[in-house]
Parts: C-alpha cells; structure tokens; sequence
C-alpha cells in the first residue's frame, strides 16, 4: 500500500504557515504517497482546499479522520496533545519541535510511539542543504525584520534629495550576522540605508562587507576562534562581552534602527543590547528583536508586544516573522519538509534508516523514548 501522509491544520496561536503546497503534494503524491489535508490547513498562506484537491490531496474535515492511519504527519510546529493521541503506533511525526523548549510534547511523542524528526535538528551539510529550515525561514525573517523596521521607524530609509533640502539615510546596525542578518542587511541595503553589523564569528566579516555594510566588532584572539565546526557562534567570555559591549554602546548611541538576530541552539538568547543602551538611543529610534521567543536579545523586549520606552525607543518583539509573509514561507518550508520526506520513502514504501547522518542526527523520538543526545536526560 501507498504510505499515507496527512497534515493537519495549525493550530498554535498567530501561526499562519502551513507544512504543504499544492506544488509539494504533487510532488510527495510522485514520492509513492497518498496525502490527506485538513480542511483550511492553507488558509493563513492564502492556499485554498480546493487548491490542495486539484494537486490530488485528499481534504477532510476532521483532524481525527486525517490522522487516521497515518505513516507520515507533516507539520510547521509540534502536534497538540489531541493529535498526538490519535497517533497509531509507529506513526513519524516531522516538524518544527522546538525540542529543547517544548519538553512535554516530545515526552508525548515518545509516549505515543511516535518517530519523531525535529527539522530544526538537521545537520547543515551539503547533502541536506534543501532541507536546511532554519535557513529558509530565517531568511525570510531576516527580510520582514526591515520591513516591520520601516514600518515603525517615522522617516524614510533613503537618502532622498529634494528642493526643499536633503533627507539624511537612516542608520541600522545589525547584531548577528547569520541568514537572518545576512538578509537583514541585504534588504536594508536595498531600501537605501547605512548599514554596519557585528558577530563573533570572524568568517562573517568578509560577508558583511561583501553585502556593502561595514563589520564592528573586537578582533582579538578570543575573536578569531569565536565559531563552532558547525558553523554557530560559542559563548564568549565575560571579558570579551565587556570589550564588546563598550564598542557596542559607543555604536548604537548613533543608530536609528538596531535588529539583533542572535541564537545558541539549545540556550537562551544572549542578551546584546541593556537597558542602558536602549537608554542611550534617540527618540523615535526603533529596536527589532527577533530572537524574542527564546527570551530575547534586548532588556525590555516583550513577546508579541511592541514597547515604547520612557526615551521614545520603539521595541518591537513580534514572534514567528516568517509567518507575516506566509505564502512564501509556507512554500520554502514544504520544499524543506518534501526533500526530508524523500529520506523516509524509497521505491512507493517506508524505508527509515536512522543510520543515515541526516535522519540520526534529526531523529528526536523513537520506540517509545527520547532518543536524541542532546536531550537525553533533560527528559
């Protein structure tokens, strides 16, 4: 029989994305694999069901009757504990888990039964780049953070020459240099502004510069070992923090619009900007935070809260940026999840080895327990 995937409906508050297109069912149909969509799973990223019926899914009303002997479930976030409950033994779950924070629904998973593969989890090698999800969303991020930047700041970003005098371009610095701040730069850059940004990783420095924006940071020894194997930035020591937040207060006093983007997997957000230096800020200058849902890399960002401080500094902490611009997000992230899909099923039938490097090291739940080790024993 044709391995059966359903996809439910997103349920967790102000989530618009979706984990299928119409272009990606097609494409997991010619996988081996029959789909089944819950009624109005596309409707956040302006895809209707019968959209989803014309590319040769299935549409059903009921959650419950999705999920009914299903071998795949795709999702953008973790499943609910309701869906998670009318799993069948076995059953592969593959989402966004945000695992680490997320600890009663992965013990749930793992209680049910459930293969679990958190995407968030997958390696970034070669071999898995079109699966990278991180990337493709923070991306996207990284784009809508200088939009919402725009929107909240009260002058334009250009440098405009009027007859009636000269309009200077605005200033934003961006603190975090990863795909996110990358696109936050290029996309600054592109609406006219002056751009600088900053990262311990010393291999981001040629990429800023090659963006057009200048690099700020401490360059010291310490500096120039500041990046793990994988790519990530490591905790620094609390005398280069020092060194760098002096650097960095004498920059943001000057800013217009600061957007930090910083993240340690499996910790909280380091914290970039203090009160005292939101303090120093001009009035009408706008902070973008988007690492706000893993506590934030400003003092005084709120989750989903915009902020004006007693100085008149906008902080804005929206969650989940990918998902104000939906339709494509929603586009990526199904092309993400298809090519992982493409691991779990060879010849029209389920084949998972979990000894593949990208399904063991995205592997978070399996025969009953947690299996992934970076969470062993925080379960």
């Amino acid at each position: 029989m044709a391995v059966a995937i359903a996809v439910t409906r997103e349920r967790r508050e102000g989530e618009t994305r979706c984990a299928v297109t119409p272009e990606s069912v097609k494409k997991l149909i010619a996988l081996g694999a029959t789909v089944t969509v819950a009624a109005g799973t596309g409707l956040g990223s302006s895809i209707p069901d019968v959209d989803y019926a014309a590319a040769g899914a299935t549409v059903k009303p009921d959650t419950r009757a999705v999920l009914d002997g299903a071998d795949i479930v795709l999702k953008v976030r973790g499943p609910t504990a309701q869906e998670t409950s009318a799993l069948k033994p076995g059953a592969i779950v593959v989402a966004m888990l945000d695992a680490y924070r997320d600890k009663a629904a992965v013990d749930a998973l793992a209680g049910a039964g459930a293969t679990a593969f958190a995407m968030e989890f997958v390696p970034r090698i070669t071999r898995a780049q079109v699966m990278d999800v991180l990337s493709s969303q923070a991306n996207l991020a990284g784009y809508r953070a200088v939009i919402e930047a725009a929107y909240a700041y009260g002058k334009g970003f250009p440098m405009m020459m009027t007859a009636a005098g000269t309009v200077a371009a605005a200033k934003v610095f961006i603190m975090g240099v990863g795909v996110a701040g990358l696109q936050a730069i290029a996309t600054a850059r592109r609406l006219g502004a002056v751009v600088t940004a900053t990262d311990v990783r010393p291999a981001t420095k040629e990429q800023v510069e090659s963006l057009g924006a200048k690099f700020l940071a401490v360059e010291d020894e310490e500096f120039k070992n500041a990046q793990t194997a994988g790519g990530y930035a490591k905790p620094m020591s609390a005398e280069y923090q020092a060194k760098q937040a002096e650097l960095t207060a004498s920059h943001v006093v000057k800013q217009d619009v600061v957007i930090t983007t910083a993240l340690i997997p499996g910790r909280a957000a380091p914290v970039l900007l203090t009160a005292g230096h939101v303090a120093s800020m001009k009035p009408g200058s706008v902070i973008i935070d988007l690492a706000v849902e893993a506590g934030g890399n400003v003092e005084g960002s709120r989750l989903n809260e915009v902020v004006t401080t007693a100085n008149g500094v906008t902080i804005v902490g929206w969650s989940n940026l990918p998902g104000r611009i939906a339709a494509d997000a929603s586009a990526l992230y199904a092309r993400n999840l298809t090519a992982f899909v493409g691991l779990l099923i060879k010849d029209g039938g389920l084949a998972v080895d979990l000894e593949d490097e990208i399904l063991k090291a995205a592997v978070v739940t399996h025969a009953g327990a947690v299996v992934h080790e970076g969470l062993k024993g925080t379960h």
